[in-house]
């Protein structure tokens, strides 16, 4: 599972907006500004309290409620370093202790490190003992974790790791009475009715969020069988947004782990840099940027389609837990639109307007290929709306532009880390380079096919040349170059266009897509960016 990091900060102002004495409440207690992205295409539910009350719930488009059911993913994380806590609290276990110590079946180099250090991902660990939705039994996931090379040696640096989190939950089972999951329900989830797990048992109570992928399929229901070991400890819980907002103030307050143990919790104990610190299970962000240090937890991604965000302000003692299912607006992209202005003292800003629908004729006379004097291309559907999409890295780069140069230097990076994958010249690239031609046959090359910003997270396309013939890929990578999301059989990157007078801009309500509008004129398609304008021929 991946945890979504750079907008939670915006959660925070969100949640002091939502909670002003200054605004007329909804009947849900949550700003009427709200319905306005549930109208753009937020899809989701939104829990606030302070001091343990109620202030915000709701829910949002696709058929939510407030109690609808959300898989938290990466947010798991934070429940099983609660477990550790409870253990410490015990006497079972003490946060020093050598995890290869505990499991004594654990081989490798992984041995050494210690819970804090799984905890605080500076166990050395990079990436995931098995894929979300892959049977892994216990052995099997001690067995491929002990098998990993480290990163670093342990306490010598810092990368997230889910692998770490399976580790932990191992310890859990191992040092308790019971299994991770009984030891979660009846130590840790006791008393949150809609508590339990998105795939298995004990599972999740409630109606549950259907979740869509990018590709418009829905997301894993939560029939899957198991062995969940991939998934238990880093990303398997589910619960509603109100359970993870009570558990998190019950959390902080010493409601579910000792005041001793919460304070270690909540004490930053890795320097992120910018305000940010690493903490068991969160981060930890000082006041320099809103006035007040919170904690915050967050995950999405994976194949389930949901993305989760929480939030705790200690100072108030509030909290704001958002989810989304979908939609044309995430949990992550709210906050990122809604945060800037909040921070400024402005009220919460609508969403961008939609734009003009396109006249039927107008979008008929328009479709087509168009071809980039450098090769890539252009290809304009109508599929219910004008989509256009980019194919080939140079149409990529065009209609997909960075925001800045230090974007422009993160992407550059990305693309070295993907080519060195693709190329086997990391024990990872190895490993997926034999998993691609166990599915499609030899894997010839990889021609480059550009990057995108999506979900949070850097995308680097690219083409491989296998025995069943041409495969788009895009792959996400840690800072380490472990592959943290993929998709095989991709789709080009592409955009949803609405009329901008004379042109055509994205489909992007919450304003964090790419600066860019497109033109046609006489089978010529343009497309303007920060850098200039660009043109492409109609075949």
């Amino acid at each position: 599972m991946t945890r979504l990091l750079p907008v939670l900060a915006t959660a925070a102002v969100l949640l002091a907006a939502c909670t002003s004495d200054a605004e007329t409440p909804a009947s849900s207690g949550c700003d009427p500004a709200l319905a306005a992205w549930a109208d753009a295409g937020f899809s989701g539910a939104i829990a606030i309290t302070a001091g343990g009350e109620t202030v915000c719930e709701e829910g949002y488009g696709d058929a939510n409620t407030a109690l609808t059911v959300f898989a938290i993913g990466s947010v798991t994380k934070a429940f099983t370093a609660a477990a550790i806590y409870d253990l410490v609290d015990s006497g079972a276990l003490v946060t020093s202790d050598r995890v290869g110590d505990l499991l004594p079946e654990l081989r490798g180099p992984v041995r050494d490190a210690t819970l804090m250090q799984l905890m605080t991902h500076t166990s050395g660990l990079n990436g995931s003992a098995g894929a979300d939705h892959q049977p892994l039994w216990r052995a099997d996931a001690i067995a491929a974790i002990g098998a990993m090379p480290l990163a670093f040696a342990p306490g010598t640096d810092h990368v997230y790791s889910n692998a770490a989190y399976t580790l932990l939950a191992l310890v859990v089972e191992e040092v308790s009475d019971s299994t991770y999951r009984e030891h979660a329900m009846t130590r840790i989830l006791d008393g949150f009715a809609s508590a339990g797990f998105w795939d298995g048992a004990p599972a999740a109570v409630g109606p549950r969020a259907v979740g869509h992928l990018d590709d418009g399929s829905t997301g894993e229901a939560g029939d899957f069988a198991g062995p969940h070991w991939a998934l238990d400890g880093n990303g398997g819980l589910a619960m509603s947004m109100p359970d993870l907002a009570a558990w998190t103030h019950a959390l902080f307050t010493g409601g579910v782990v000792s005041v001793e143990s919460a304070a270690a919790i909540a004490d930053p104990v890795v320097d992120l840099g910018d305000g940010a610190a690493e903490t068991p299970g969160w981060v930890a962000r000082d006041a320099s940027a809103y006035g007040e240090p919170f904690l915050a937890a967050a995950g999405g991604g994976g194949d389930v389609g949901h993305d989760t965000m929480v939030v705790w302000i200690p100072s108030e003692e509030r909290v704001v837990a958002v989810a989304s299912n979908g939609g044309d607006v995430s949990a992550e992209e709210l906050m990122a639109a809604v945060g800037p202005a909040l921070a400024a003292g402005d009220p919460i800003p609508a969403p961008d307007a939609p734009g003009g629908t396109v006249d039927p004729d107008v979008a008929a006379a328009i479709v087509g290929d168009y071809r980039l004097d450098t090769g890539g291309a252009y290809r304009v559907s109508d599929d219910d709306g004008l989509r256009i999409a980019a194919l080939g890295a140079d149409a990529v780069e065009v209609l997909f532009p960075p925001r800045d140069a230090a974007a422009a230097d993160a992407v550059r990076t990305h693309e070295r880390a993907v080519a060195d994958l693709l190329a086997g010249e990391t024990p990872a690239g190895r490993e997926e380079l034999a998993a691609l031609e166990d599915e499609f046959g030899p894997v010839g090359g990889a021609e480059p096919a550009g990057t995108i910003v999506a979900d949070g997270e850097l995308r680097t396309y690219a083409t491989l040349a296998t025995g069943d013939g041409p495969l788009l890929v895009w792959y996400a990578l840690d800072d380490e170059g472990a592959v943290s999301a993929v998709e095989a059989g991709a789709q080009p990157p592409a955009l949803d266009l609405v009329t901008d007078g004379d042109a055509f801009r994205p489909a992007d309500p919450a304003g964090t897509g790419p600066d860019v509008t497109v033109s046609f004129a006489a089978g010529v398609l343009t497309v303007t960016g920060p850098d200039g304008a660009v043109t492409a021929q109609r075949d």
